[in-house]
């Protein structure tokens, strides 16, 4: 059986845990943080190195990805608070969200159990590139603009809404690709890429993009390979994935974080002008023939021609939107509603600035405007590829 959208190459159990200020209070009491220490670069050996991890990415309002000691820390940990038990990956979370709207994908699977094989959408073939069953959960935790941790030396509060994700995932090391999913994605017209920005080998990294590249051969030759960008445990892997697969990339689509990870220094997101150069400063790197950026204001495309991707932005923004204002139960009539509201006048603004001198090389779409006190900021990367590609088949 094969389908039309094609997902790849990871995914995950994740423990979505409910935020708790007065937790994180009583942790940092108990070992007795100092207000210097918050370090989002910290290497993570214990549930100490776990809060203050989180408190810097809390301090500079950024997401991330981190690589944990092991999995017992984020067990003790999320034993604290009250949890959800989803999955995770781009592939996996993407797939649910477009069989909202009645597409249908096939995937490719690293990690199978009973969480995994109840969650995932029923009717989607798939293979796993692991024989046995396997769980190795990634603890997820989001912060709201208005969260505050106040003990001792320590009062932060939260200057944007962002998501962690912290795990110990061996099969996210290993990303075993398994050969039976060129069997899935011989009529694929989309197949998106991604989840190898946790490998932390650089030998074994090359030899999956390599067994990648076998596997793109078998796509039909007009077919869109997406690469969803990501948070890189080991960052000059980034010029291996692109250097491997660059020229059989598409569109390479990535968030403001990781924009300014690939640069190394921070961006002026309302500064359209200041926006066009970074993009012309990838471009000078990145193969792909489209870079897609999305933002909690609005998402872009740049690249020769970008402006035919002007309708998958938009499914793209009202699919990450919807999950935004309504969480892991929105529903069409969620997603129909998002699609009718007015821009957020920050990135209408934006937007008019950057269309004016674009032409034919880029587009940008606002994001719809919606208020939400308790937002959901897992995820919302996902849901845009899951509303970005089906877009691409009309």
């Amino acid at each position: 059986m094969s389908e039309r959208i094609a997902l790849g190459f990871c995914n995950n159990v994740d423990y979505e845990i409910v935020w708790d200020a007065a937790v994180l209070e009583y942790l940092l009491s108990h070992y007795q943080i100092r207000a210097d220490e918050p370090d989002i670069q910290i290497r993570i050996e214990s549930e100490r190195d776990l809060v203050v991890s989180i408190l810097g990415f809390m301090q500079t309002g950024q997401g991330g990805e981190r690589f944990v000691g092991g999995s017992h820390i984020l067990e003790r940990f999320a034993s604290r608070f009250e949890k959800k038990v989803t999955l995770g990956g781009t592939s996996v979370r993407a797939a649910i969200a477009m069989r909202k709207l009645g597409h249908r994908s096939a995937l490719h699977l690293i990690t199978q159990n009973d969480q995994v094989r109840r969650l995932i959408p029923p009717d989607s073939p798939y293979v796993c590139s692991n024989e046995r069953d396997s769980i190795f959960p990634h603890l997820i935790l989001q912060f709201d603009a208005d969260d505050r941790v106040k003990a001792g030396e320590i009062d932060i509060g939260a200057s944007r809404p962002n998501r962690l994700i912290y795990h110990c995932n061996a099969d996210r090391l290993a990303m075993r690709i398994s050969p039976d999913f060129a069997d899935l994605i011989a009529d694929a017209q989309v197949l998106l890429v991604s989840g190898f920005n946790a490998m932390q080998n650089k030998a074994l990294l090359l030899q999956r993009l390599s067994e990648v590249m076998q596997l793109l051969k078998r796509l039909p030759g007009d077919a869109t390979v997406f690469l969803e960008d990501g948070g890189y445990h080991e960052p000059s892997f980034r010029g291996l994935i692109y250097g491997t697969l660059g020229s059989r990339i598409d569109v390479y689509s990535m968030n403001e974080d990781e924009l300014q990870s690939h640069l190394g220094r921070e961006i002026a997101l309302d500064d359209a002008t200041q926006v066009r150069q970074a993009l012309h400063e990838l471009h000078e790197v990145l193969p792909a023939a489209t870079l897609v950026l999305h933002t909690r204001h609005w998402a872009l495309a740049h690249g020769k021609g970008a402006s035919r991707y002007a309708a998958a932005l938009r499914a793209g923004v009202t699919m990450a939107t919807a999950r935004f204002r309504y969480g892991d139960d929105f529903t069409r009539a969620d997603y129909a509603d998002i699609a009718n509201r007015a821009p957020n006048a920050v990135g209408a603004e934006f937007a008019g600035k950057f269309n004016a001198t674009a032409g034919d090389s880029a587009v940008c779409v606002p994001v719809a405007d919606v208020e939400q006190a308790k937002a959901t900021t897992i995820g919302l990367g996902d849901a845009f590829v899951g509303g970005f590609l089906p877009a691409l088949l009309a």
